[in-house]
């Protein structure tokens, strides 16, 4: 009799819970470089819970996901894998143009008690309205990585590193102790990240953080544009791709590189070799009282609406971001900054890191996260982004007097295109 009355207790169970233990599906998810690895790493522990669940990601290319998203939205949806990872940054311009392509989370599970798991600045490009298009993935909370073995070599302490003008005199000492070695790379050509990343430490961006205006040419914005020419001017950035700062990184050439925490998992996995010779300092600012924190990056996943499985992509999106045992999987493996706020408290984010030379590198990166101010991509990133990249590259040219009147330029183009007021 007992034995009857656990099994059907266990049959009770099952029925409640709907189909998720019988459910079987094949999912397709769209990712780029360590954020398809870091998906790929929770498998395991998802298919241990559903095993007839069966995952497929493809890792495309940052810029090829975005290209191949806008387009199926274009045509309806038509081509689209179950899941798609977004960045927040660009997340605007699909909801806004295509508020159909996705599915609304709402609908499959995503409940108030869950998305009070998120702080409120990784879920205000993700939700209009009622819908919650996304839901949020990893932060960029920015530092320096360095190789620590080059700084020493010039007699460079990076404690000592408090302004972008400090940085720029390490540097010249790094590469004078370190022939063919460079202080800094940016990708002059096809990005505006080192510009975005000061800025954002600024308290300025393209846009207000409402998105209702234009604050790209104020002073903040103005101060570190000219930074990034100094910076440029003076040898200290040279311009290189992603491929090539990888490179760069694995060769030795590269002194220090400036992105959001997750590149903690590139430079990890890329250079394995190079175990003990890194390490990490917070990013210096224009005054040495400045903020010392900026954000770069932070992504989400979207269901398409088109997806003939939404009720499994959930229950892997759920479990990817949504459980702590999925997002300290992607941190410990591929260093991706969980946006989870139980997550940020787990044990791990505390202990030495032997990659790092024994460096608490997660405790040092993510003890900034609270002095970020956020900056908005909105609906008209795209926009304000091609035109700021050409006139930075007009600028750097000498194609401009200063940096006030390169975006003075940038504003009243990005005002005609958006519609937008410049803010004054």
């Amino acid at each position: 009799m007992r034995f009857k009355l656990l099994a059907a207790t266990a049959a009770v169970a099952v029925l409640a819970s709907g189909s998720a233990f019988a459910q079987s599906a094949n999912l397709t998810i769209w990712s780029w470089n360590v954020a398809a690895s870091a998906l790929k790493s929770t498998l395991p522990g998802f298919n241990k819970q559903f095993p007839d669940i069966k995952i497929t990601v493809e890792d495309l290319g940052n810029a090829q996901v975005f290209d191949k998203t806008l387009a199926a939205c274009a045509a309806g949806g038509d081509g689209l894998p179950d899941i798609v990872s977004i960045e927040n940054f660009e997340a605007e311009i699909f909801w806004s143009r295509f508020p159909d392509c996705f599915a609304n989370l709402k609908e499959l599970g995503y409940t108030p008690e869950i998305q009070a798991k998120f702080p409120e600045f990784k879920r205000t490009e993700l939700e209009v309205g009622d819908v919650a298009y996304a839901m949020p993935w990893d932060s960029g909370p920015v530092a320096v990585f360095y190789r620590r073995d080059l700084y020493e070599k010039a007699g460079v302490d990076p404690s000592t590193i408090s302004t972008w003008d400090d940085f720029i005199a390490a540097g010249k000492k790094i590469s004078a102790a370190n022939p063919g070695v460079v202080m800094a790379q940016a990708d002059f050509n096809g990005d505006s990240e080192w510009f975005r990343m000061i800025a954002n430490e600024q308290g300025c961006g393209y846009y207000s953080t409402d998105g209702q205006s234009i604050t790209i040419n104020q002073p903040a914005c103005v101060s570190s544009l000219q930074k990034v020419k100094e910076m440029k001017d003076a040898g200290t950035l040279t311009a290189a791709n992603w491929d090539e700062k990888i490179q760069a990184n694995t060769a030795g050439k590269a002194a220090s590189q400036l992105y959001g925490g997750w590149y903690e998992g590139t430079v990890r996995s890329t250079s394995p070799d190079l175990k003990g010779k890194w390490g990490v300092y917070k990013m210096p600012s224009l005054t040495a009282d400045g903020p010392h924190a900026a954000n770069l990056g932070g992504s989400s996943l979207a269901i398409s609406a088109t997806s003939a499985n939404k009720e499994a992509a959930w229950k892997f999106v759920n479990y990817a971001l949504g459980t702590n045992e999925g997002q300290v999987t992607m941190l410990k493996e591929f260093g991706l900054v969980p946006s989870l706020l139980s997550a940020v408290q787990d044990p791990f984010v505390n202990e030495a890191q032997p990659y790092w030379g024994g460096q608490k590198v997660w405790a040092d990166i993510l003890a900034t996260l609270p002095k970020i101010v956020p900056s908005r991509g909105t609906a008209f990133q795209s926009d304000a982004e091609a035109i700021f990249k050409a006139t930075q590259a007009k600028f750097f040219s000498g194609g401009y007097p200063d940096a006030k009147a390169a975006l003075d330029d940038a504003a009243n183009q990005i005002a005609s295109a958006t519609g937008l007021p410049i803010a004054q």
